[in-house]
């Protein structure tokens, strides 16, 4: 059976602020060593799903470093292919008009199914499954589907189904809703359905939720069905979701299991030594990448490739992502530090009264404290809570109040 899969790795994460200011949603780093979309690569390549396309657009040269040849998920053999599909003429203008502008890329490759993917979800999924539901029950488009609470039906697609998983009803971000059966964003399509749909609709702004799946099912008598998925899968694209995210997997109990030998997830790995632990650090319920260098307390934290922790500082519920250096007599509370900050002595994040961001309150209300890509935050500097730190910031005070945005 010939497989096309397309990621669609184009999205801002506007949702996550600073944290996506300098790169895509699907290149932000995971889980100490990992991108975001490694999990969606690695979920294809051991699904044996070997002819990809990555709909890149946003800030791609992170996300294009990242991938190269594909040698990390296997991609660079004979019978393989990865190819990266930035847009040549006009901007994508929605995630079904990402793949309408590449029409001819898929009649090149010409496939019998079309399996659409989004590059900025955490899960592990054999596609393989999925596929053998499409072909035995005949279908000419298979969704995959989630069961979620009641109370987070209006942030998916939600659909009804009959005994057979037909799909009766869909209906996009309903604000209540007698089905709790949500779209992941996994469309697998006969491609012949794909290609006359996608040119009948005119939308410019042409997406998968909001136009195509309605019109499938509502206006062709097209069989649709949903494959029910019943394992982990998570969106990180909040402060909150991520953070949280992150930090589950300093659990006994968690759900995906990176260290699973039968289903990996590969990636593009840093050549560092090490991880090297001082005679006085303390590291509790945390995970640590290689190339640190811990002289200090890490507790419930995640740290990226190549941070340096310095004596008497302690981190607790944070993720420090790649090279950051941290000096010595540092307190990090539920912060979020992206790469190659450096922060000085005698410094403390994270500390004061819960007030929310006064200029993005919807962003970060929880207690977050997120600093950028690059920052240099002065010794004695006291950050409170929910705080944002632009790497433009000037440190006028050393007192940066909770809610503060400083740029």
């Amino acid at each position: 059976m010939e497989i096309l899969a397309l990621i669609l790795a184009g999205g801002k994460g506007s949702r996550l602020d600073l944290l996506s200011n300098k790169r895509s949603k699907p290149a932000m780093p995971f889980a100490g060593k990992f991108r975001i979309i490694d999990f969606t690569l690695s979920n294809c390549s051991q699904s044996n799903i070997y002819d990809i396309g990555i709909l890149t657009q946003y800030l791609p040269l992170s996300l294009n470093s990242h991938i190269g040849s594909g040698k990390a998920w296997d991609l660079d053999r004979r019978d393989s292919s990865v190819t990266l599909l930035q847009p040549h003429n006009y901007w994508y203008l929605g995630t079904a008009d990402a793949v309408r502008k590449n029409l001819s890329f898929i009649d090149q490759r010409n496939p019998k199914l079309v399996l659409i993917l989004s590059g900025d979800h955490i899960y592990k999924m054999d596609y393989r499954k999925m596929i053998d539901q499409h072909l035995k029950t005949q279908a000419k488009l298979t969704i995959a589907t989630k069961v979620v609470p009641f109370e987070d039906v209006s942030r998916f697609g939600i659909m009804e189904v009959d005994d057979s998983l037909e799909i009766k009803a869909f209906k996009e971000k309903p604000k209540t809703s007698t089905s709790n059966l949500a779209s992941m964003g996994i469309y697998l399509f006969d491609v012949e359905l794909l290609k006359h749909v996608l040119k009948e609709l005119p939308q410019d702004d042409l997406d998968f939720g909001h136009h195509i799946i309605p019109h499938i099912i509502q206006s062709t008598s097209q069989s649709v069905y949903a494959y029910k998925f019943e394992d982990y899968w998570q969106d990180v694209g909040t402060y909150d979701s991520y953070l949280e995210t992150n930090l589950e997997l300093n659990s006994s109990a968690i759900d995906l299991d990176l260290y699973d030998p039968s289903w990996k997830v590969f990636t593009k790995s840093e050549d560092l030594p090490p991880v090297k632990v001082g005679a006085k650090a303390s590291i509790k319920n945390s995970l640590v990448s290689n190339g640190c260098v811990i002289e200090g307390t890490v507790i419930n934290s995640v740290l990226s490739p190549g941070v340096r922790v310095g004596k008497g500082t302690v981190i607790e519920d944070s993720v420090i992502l790649n090279h950051v250096i941290i000096s010595d007599h540092v307190s990090i509370k539920k912060a979020i530090i992206d790469k190659k900050v450096v922060i000085g002595r005698h410094t403390t994040i994270g500390e004061g009264p819960l007030t929310p961001n006064i200029e993005k309150p919807d962003l970060l209300s929880s207690g977050i404290t997120v600093i950028e890509k690059s920052a240099v935050i002065p010794s004695q500097t006291n950050i409170g809570k929910n705080c944002r730190i632009f790497k433009s910031a000037t440190f006028t005070s050393n007192d940066i109040p909770s809610g503060s945005t400083l740029k």
